[in-house]
């Protein structure tokens, strides 16, 4: 019965009295010894409904449904909870025991028709009606969209315009419009009308995010070629453009109309104060990440909470003159509450991969496993995953819809939000910090970790990024806590630090070259010190041999190699892997095309349990 009840509207006072009487026939029932059977099936009914009633009336409070629908079992529930207090009177006569028993049993069933029927309707009715609203909203976001990006369009078609430049700060929806002009039908099609007029096969080439300093870059996709266009996108107002178009912020009336949108709020019955929503708008300087992402975060928050957000903002920016000012609107929204605590860490976890670049999901798996004792298959970190998508903080790519397959699932995440979750992380002495950063350009350390007088780090999970000038000049830190190290790098030849031979800790190993082709590994040797290691992914990296001078990993429990020049690493083995890998159990191999011969031939690995 319960199972009926999806998002019908019950009022305030229906949930109330739901309680009364539920709290009712649970004091009564051991008493009324003579109407047992009776009490026992209202019990049993109202079990049921409970917790459906509970999180309806909760959610009426921020959509704001009416109540009089209800009234006619908010009537009966309350003859019933007169009936009850009743039963208990042991001085009534029979006719009247056996009259109040009808009388119950027929309330009893009254509350479930109720429930069965006409909420069932209620129910469909207004699913209809947030179905129509979302549309109309989505129409109207659409053709803001459309006409932000008309100037855009005709100055594509002009055929003296190869190159034109969308400018704005992070954050205000440049690569969102040049996405929509890409996937536009009549922009793809060549039957439309003006297209003809510079060709039947016109090409349109996007570039986005491009950073200052890159304009001479941009020299090298000139082509010579008819009916060619490239759209630019770059927070700065680059030059040699024949023309530049400024993107500017949402004005309030469309800003609030995205923020009521992203919060799934109707506009005409929302409870929330019209002073909070223009409040969190102007805090928002109309910015469209930030408006999307607090709309999300606190959909299903309350009219309190959503009071308390415009108060902690009544002296925020109404203009943002800077990335630091989206950024501090960005970290007053990120708050979760006690019971969601575990989706900002998995967020702030995001923080660990470089800018720009796919974060792939089986990666976060291993991470999270030991970090914060999720599963290992990845069904918590997916459903994780999802949440953190639902909230606008990230985007979830999946490729193949396999059970527990995730290798080439991966996220993505705007600039802005990847630089929020280091932010978040950085907080306090870098010492005492759970997440330590160490981000190094050329060979400049930071200055924390070159003092004479070294100190243990408190981190469990350390970050280490090099530039391709990085000349392998590492500094002797102290990390006895580390359990997942995340190693990313850009250079032809790389040694792993010598402080990994001190992770004694250390349960999960993540190198990643973010160069064009493999990089050679060094040191791997040092790995074999380590006796809590259990997972190893690798991606675009040369492997030594793993047993010609064995490197015994004895607790290794799964390795990941994706695009890795492997074949030496499990070559002239002068002992068998297995013996090397003594608790090997998972082995994942993508794109590493230097596999010739069968591994399970070539490493004796029929042996394992795969």
């Amino acid at each position: 019965m319960a199972s009926l009840v999806g998002g019908a509207a019950l009022g305030a006072v229906f949930g109330e009295v739901f309680n009364v009487l539920h709290d009712t026939v649970k004091s009564v029932g051991s008493n009324a010894l003579m109407f047992k059977p009776i009490l026992k099936s209202v019990k049993f009914n109202l079990d049921l409904l409970d917790p459906v009633v509970k999180e309806i009336t909760r959610l009426n409070e921020i959509l704001g449904h009416r109540e009089e629908e209800t009234k006619s079992s908010i009537e009966d529930m309350r003859k019933a909870k007169e009936l009850i207090g009743m039963l208990d009177n042991q001085e009534l006569d029979y006719p009247s025991q056996a009259s109040f028993g009808r009388e119950l049993a027929e309330l009893d069933e009254s509350i479930v028709t109720f429930f069965q029927l006409h909420i069932s309707a209620q129910n469909r009715r207004d699913i209809l009606q947030i179905l129509e609203k979302q549309n109309f909203l989505c129409k109207r976001m659409e053709s803001l969209a459309i006409k932000s990006g008309a100037t855009c369009v005709m100055q594509l078609l002009n055929e003296k315009r190869q190159q034109l430049l969308l400018t704005a700060p992070g954050g205000c929806g440049k690569t969102t419009l040049v996405k929509m002009l890409g996937h536009d039908q009549e922009i793809k099609v060549p039957k439309f009308q003006r297209l003809t007029k510079i060709g039947s096969n016109p090409i349109l080439l996007i570039l986005d995010d491009v950073w200052s300093g890159s304009e001479f870059r941009l020299k090298k996709f000139m082509f010579d070629i008819p009916n060619y266009n490239i759209p630019v996108t770059s927070r700065t107002a680059l030059l040699g453009f024949s023309f530049t178009y400024y993107l500017n912020p949402l004005n309030d009336d469309h800003a609030t109309m995205l923020l009521h949108h992203s919060a799934s709020l109707q506009h005409e019955s929302s409870n929330i104060p019209v002073e909070a929503i223009n409040k969190i708008v102007r805090g928002c300087g109309g910015f469209p990440l930030a408006l999307e992402v607090i709309g999300r975060l606190h959909d299903e928050n309350p009219v309190e909470a959503w009071c308390r957000i415009a108060k902690n903002w009544s002296n925020s920016h109404y203009i943002f003159n800077s990335n630091s000012d989206l950024l501090d609107c960005l970290r007053k929204s990120l708050e979760f509450s006690d019971h969601k605590v575990i989706f900002k860490e998995c967020f702030m976890d995001l923080g660990s991969f470089p800018e720009g670049q796919r974060i792939p999901v089986s990666a976060l798996i291993d991470m999270w496993a030991e970090l914060h004792k999720l599963d290992e298959v990845g069904n918590n970190a997916i459903h994780n995953l999802h949440k953190i998508t639902t909230q606008n903080l990230a985007n979830l790519v999946r490729k193949r819809w396999i059970n527990k397959y995730y290798n080439e699932d991966y996220v993505t995440q705007h600039d802005l939000l990847r630089e929020l979750a280091r932010f978040e992380s950085c907080q306090g002495p870098e010492r005492q910090r759970q997440r330590l950063i160490m981000d190094i350009s050329r060979n400049t350390l930071p200055s924390w970790c070159t003092k004479q007088a070294q100190q243990p780090i408190n981190a469990r999970l350390l970050l280490i990024l090099t530039d391709e000038s990085f000349s392998s000049t590492w500094c002797n830190i102290q990390a006895p806590k580390i359990e997942v190290l995340v190693l990313n790098f850009q250079t032809n030849n790389y040694s792993l630090p010598a402080l990994v031979d001190k992770m004694d800790n250390l349960k999960v190993l993540i190198i990643t070259n973010y160069g064009f082709f493999p990089t050679e590994l060094r040191n791997f040797q040092l790995l074999k010190s380590l006796p809590n290691l259990k997972t190893i992914r690798l991606e675009k990296a040369s492997i030594p041999s793993l047993c010609k001078a064995p490197i015994l990993l004895k607790s290794l429990k799964k390795i990941s190699l994706f695009i890795c020049n492997i074949a030496q690493a499990f070559g002239n083995c002068t002992i068998q892997v297995s013996d090397a890998l003594p608790n090997l159990m998972e082995i994942n191999i993508d794109y590493c095309n230097d596999l010739v011969e069968s591994l399970q031939e070539k490493c004796l690995l029929a042996t394992k349990n795969f």
